[in-house]
């Protein structure tokens, strides 16, 4: 099992790890500060520092699987293409600095927490979702059409608002009692362990924004998301879907990405259509 750290603490950059394993698949560590994709969160990437100071390049990281292709809770740290040398360098019981690429990081974390004032947003139920570096995308199970300009509106109140974030965890038998907590249709929360981890956004005692089961990366307070912007929108059945963009002249995504859409801005943008 690899003592994933991030759940506790998002914004933790490095940590010490010892290699349990290399395969084909890549190197499982005791300990990581690397997200897992999973839940709609792409992997983190950064690098392995070794003891001599070279650095391994790790481009993705996975859940590793059992013989029956499900997941465990050993995270697989999927090494860059050409780099065997290092590779062959590593051993099981080998000491490495696990380093985030953190400005990748942190637009997940941004993209994530955002995401989560959608749903606040639009309270219905969430067919899937895809959070990246570039996008978030969230597909909400609809017909009825978004209205960009109050979304619009309400992101940027929210961010403004500066509302805390807080992490915690209900019980299994908690859960069970609140099925309404879980807004995905298409993910449900992990179980086995007893609890749940739960992404809380507001004052529990006061505004409550958002409060779901979630094991996701998140800033800690609204205003780090930064500013939106929307362009036009367009309907679609029988869902409809909210893409959004945060941040400062980030590259955009690629054209195919955006097909059905009527008007993007390159690199700022919050994208509706119903």
């Amino acid at each position: 099992m690899t003592d994933d750290l991030f759940r506790a603490d998002a914004y933790l950059r490095t940590c010490e790890a010892r290699i349990v394993r290399i395969d084909d698949a890549g190197i499982v560590l005791d300990r990581t500060v690397f997200y897992p994709l999973g839940g709609g969160q792409a992997g983190d990437s950064g690098v392995l520092a070794l003891a001599d100071g070279r650095e391994l390049v790790i481009a993705d990281t996975r859940k590793a699987k059992d013989p029956e292709g499900q997941p465990t809770n050993e995270f697989v740290h999927v090494p860059a293409p050409e780099q065997a040398d290092l590779l062959a360098a590593l051993k099981p019981g080998d000491t490495v600095t696990a380093r985030l690429d953190w400005e990748r990081r942190h637009r997940l974390m941004r993209f994530h927490t955002a995401s989560h004032l959608l749903c606040h947003l639009v309270p219905v139920p969430v067919n899937g979702c895809s959070i990246t570096p570039e996008y978030a995308r969230i597909d909400f199970h609809m017909t009825d059409p978004l209205d960009k300009d109050v979304l619009t509106a309400g992101l940027a109140r929210l961010v403004e608002a500066a509302h805390p974030l807080t992490v915690g965890a209900i019980t299994d038998e908690e859960l069970d009692a609140n099925p309404g907590l879980v807004k995905s249709m298409s993910v449900q929360p992990p179980r086995g362990l007893g609890t749940v981890r739960t992404v809380r956004i507001g004052d529990e005692a006061g505004a409550q924004i958002d409060f779901q089961p979630c094991g996701g990366t998140h800033v800690a307070n609204t205003s780090e998301i930064g500013g939106w912007w929307s362009p036009r929108s367009r309907r679609r059945a029988p869902t409809a879907g909210a893409w959004c963009s945060v941040g400062h002249r980030w590259p955009a995504p690629p054209p195919e990405t955006f097909r059905n859409i009527l008007e993007l801005r390159p690199s700022r943008m919050l994208r509706l259509t119903a």
